[in-house]
């Protein structure tokens, strides 16, 4: 990837190729900025996220259905750091796309995949809060590790499927032939698969996980109420009521995630259904937002999550090499 040393001169993707697109000129500084930024951002998202991957792996008692969904979320998240983010990166800083057609549409297909699949992991754990929260005497039958399991694979698969069409109708589009130079990787669907596309990526998705996530919280409201009035007069707490209060701050929790991903979702795929040339640049900073958050996940468990704190202290200090250490129970140890 040379750059011309002649500023007057016009740089091109492909100077060979007539049909090249034209590249963005950009101080060295500049570019070994972005590379430098763009590089640890990547870093710390595969780190962070293999650790949440490694944690619930490693330690039985950390093998519920909850932490099923969490992992799955958590694998997406680290392929769009470890793949999705160098790549868009590159993407940005060159202002070209040096890796072929065929590529390109499956990179497209890639990032269409890790962000859908995303989402439908939300929906997964709010179905799956809605349960422990609103019906906890019929989770352990209805939420089983085997189900949770059976859900997440229909979920990929699922996802693979849809994005795969849609993508491949992007790249036999008549629209995505249209002044489209040589260099260039951009997504670009008909009329009607937008609409099929906002129903489906969007609307339900939101409609569900508010809906769910509105009942739960009044729910856990409601509980908690009742179990700290009934802590101050004094009563006996029964361990039933203890668990439910745990189970209504893990879904306080998992809602935080929630908001932070939909906060991100939402701007992003508002702006993207805009045709306007001026959206553009903010459309590219609200889907980086939302790459980002793929980072903060594992943040909001570090900072709420007690087991993965101590999770994380046996990786680092590579107890977890120690025989026998994926027994611990994690859920406890960090009261001893």
């Amino acid at each position: 990837m040379a750059y011309e040393t002649e500023d007057h001169e016009t740089q091109y993707c492909f100077p060979a190729i007539n049909s090249s697109c034209i590249k963005t000129k950009r101080p060295t500084h500049e570019y070994n900025i972005m590379y430098v930024f763009f590089s640890l951002l990547s870093a710390c998202t595969v780190f962070l996220n293999l650790l949440v991957i490694i944690s619930i792996s490693h330690f039985k008692k950390l093998h519920t259905p909850t932490n099923m969904f969490i992992l799955s979320l958590a694998v997406s998240d680290l392929l769009i750091g470890l793949i999705v983010m160098p790549l868009e990166a590159i993407k940005l800083i060159e202002t070209c796309w040096y890796f072929g057609d065929n590529l390109c549409g499956l990179y497209l297909m890639f990032i269409a995949l890790l962000l859908s699949a995303s989402l439908s992991h939300l929906i997964l754990i709010a179905v799956d809060r809605y349960v422990a929260v609103c019906h906890p005497l019929h989770y352990p039958r209805t939420i089983t590790t085997t189900k949770t399991i059976m859900s997440i694979c229909i979920c990929w698969f699922c996802s693979t499927a849809y994005n795969t069409a849609l993508v491949s109708n992007s790249r036999h589009s008549d629209l995505n032939k249209m002044n489209v130079c040589y260099g260039e990787c951009i997504f670009t669907i008909s009329y009607a698969w937008r609409v099929t596309d906002l129903i489906m990526s969007f609307l339900f998705p939101c409609t569900v996980i508010i809906t769910l996530y509105l009942r739960i919280f009044y729910v856990a409201h409601q509980q908690v109420k009742v179990i700290n009035s009934l802590l101050k007069g004094g009563k006996h707490i029964m361990k039933g009521s203890l668990k439910r209060k745990s189970e209504s701050k893990a879904a306080l929790t998992l809602g935080l995630i929630v908001t932070v991903y939909m906060l991100c979702w939402i701007p992003y795929f508002i702006s993207s259904l805009i045709e306007n040339t001026e959206m553009i640049s903010i459309t590219l900073v609200l889907l980086w937002i939302l790459y980002i958050s793929s980072a903060v996940n594992p943040i909001i468990y570090a900072l709420f999550y007690p087991w993965f704190k101590m999770s994380v202290k046996y990786i680092i200090t590579l107890k977890i090499f120690q025989p026998a250490s994926s027994l611990v129970d994690i859920l406890t140890d960090y009261q001893s």
